[in-house]
């Protein structure tokens, strides 16, 4: 599978992607937001409980297709380093769904990471943050995508 942006690793230049066909045939399907709270501090884990019961309300409303996960995570998980939970998009409403977090995340940090076969290089390199970035611990992840190669 071609990528959408190729890293020429021996020169250390970017070699963006310009072949229309592989560019649509690779544009990411589905999102994920993880939204983050201090599990120790209340006054974050009610903003994110909130938030969480807002972007219900209104995918309910119709605004978004935006589907919080059922599991809210109430201390570090996986990579996470602190409470979290994930809500997944359609790409059709990533735009309004980045505007409406953006928009009301108050001072939670929230992790924007594609969906694609290559776990480790979505929370990796693919991976754009609302607020400030926390450290993952990528050994949490694995080095191989759903294919079965190596993430390199």
């Amino acid at each position: 599978m071609s990528q959408i942006m190729d890293v020429d690793r021996t020169t250390t230049r970017f070699n963006p992607q310009m072949n229309f066909q592989t560019v649509i045939e690779n544009e990411y399907k589905e999102w994920l937001f993880h939204i983050y709270f201090f599990q120790k501090n209340a006054d974050q884990v009610h903003a994110a409980l909130q938030l969480r019961e807002a972007v219900l309300r209104l995918r309910l409303d119709g605004a978004f297709v935006a589907v919080p996960h059922f599991r809210v995570n109430e201390g570090p998980v996986g990579p996470h380093p602190v409470g979290s939970y994930e809500v997944w998009v359609l790409n059709e409403t990533f735009a309004s769904t980045f505007s409406y977090l953006c928009q009301n995340r108050g001072d939670l940090s929230i992790l924007i990471i594609p969906l694609s076969k290559d776990q480790y290089r979505d929370y990796s390199s693919r991976a754009t943050w609302m607020g400030h970035p926390l450290p993952l611990d990528l050994s949490a992840l694995p080095q191989k995508t759903l294919d079965n190669r190596l993430s390199l």
